[in-house]
């Protein structure tokens, strides 16, 4: 199956109404036009992929590689560009543009951001566990529980307190609800990962 992708930006979240009259919780994404930046072929770089560029950056933000990189495709630097594989490479061109149409509503896709971050939490909210009793007598609140059975270490793969979010997250079979190439967005059901004016690929769903 052959892939699609673009690359975007989240915007955030509103509702439609569907032609049925159902009201469907949408996120907005930015996709204004992405660029092919370069297409990777088997023999010079052993594997196939295009190479996309999204939302320009500027001049002197660019290093001497980036400007020279970006200026064989006859466009400015990108602040945002990511490969996408498994696509018909014969469909594309350096300097080509992609825009939403790429897309049709109706189909589903798979999007991949960066989580939002939270800082250090405890077990409680990074991991869901329940917490101890409240009362005087107990002594066990919000802590982690028993560490394990073995003395001196700790099992691998152990919940504990740390650093939550701000991980690469993908949420897969979502439907798009509309392509609008005029304002250069999508409308994504349901939620996506990151925060607001986070990057985000989009991709063919592989399911």
């Amino acid at each position: 199956m052959t892939t699609k992708g673009i690359l975007g930006k989240k915007v955030g979240m509103t509702q439609v109404f569907t032609e049925d009259g159902e009201l469907v919780p949408v996120t907005v994404v930015e996709v204004g036009s992405n660029v092919v930046m370069q297409v990777k072929t088997m023999e010079n770089d052993g594997y196939e992929a295009i190479q996309l560029g999204f939302d320009d950056q500027r001049e002197v933000k660019a290093n001497k590689p980036a400007k020279g990189h970006a200026a064989k495709a006859k466009t400015a630097p990108k602040r945002f560009v990511r490969e996408i594989r498994g696509v018909e490479l014969g469909e594309y061109n350096v300097g080509d543009e992609i825009k939403a149409d790429i897309f049709e509503a109706g189909e589903f896709v798979d999007v991949t951001g960066t989580s939002k971050g939270h800082g250090f939490q405890g077990n409680i909210k990074r991991w869901g566990q329940s917490r101890g009793p409240m009362a005087h007598g107990s002594r066990y609140h919000r802590r982690p529980g028993s560490m394990g059975s073995i003395i001196n270490r700790v099992f691998p793969g152990k919940v504990l307190p740390g650093r939550m979010g701000g991980k690469r997250v993908t949420i897969q079979n979502l439907e798009i609800v509309k392509a609008d190439t005029e304002n250069g967005v999508l409308l994504i059901k349901g939620n996506i990962p990151g925060a607001n004016k986070s990057f985000v690929t989009i991709k063919s769903t592989v399911k």
